[in-house]
């Protein structure tokens, strides 16, 4: 059986935890940041954990890491 290609995007996005939970950075943090106020720009630094479905679906995405 050959072995599985990891792919690209989603290698950049995620990354596993030591207990093996999936992490993302969260949206809305790039740009069109002047109406956003500072309390909601401080909270969108934070890293979260992916949701049990989807963490399901990167699971297979990133298979190696």
């Amino acid at each position: 059986m050959p072995k599985m290609k990891t792919h690209s995007s989603s290698k950049k996005r995620y990354k596993v935890s030591g207990s093996g939970k999936i992490r993302r950075a969260q949206a809305f943090k790039k740009h069109i940041l002047t109406k956003k106020t500072s309390k909601r720009k401080r909270n969108l630094r934070k890293i979260v954990e992916l949701s049990p479905a989807n963490a399901k679906k990167v699971r297979q995405l990133i298979p190696y890491k």
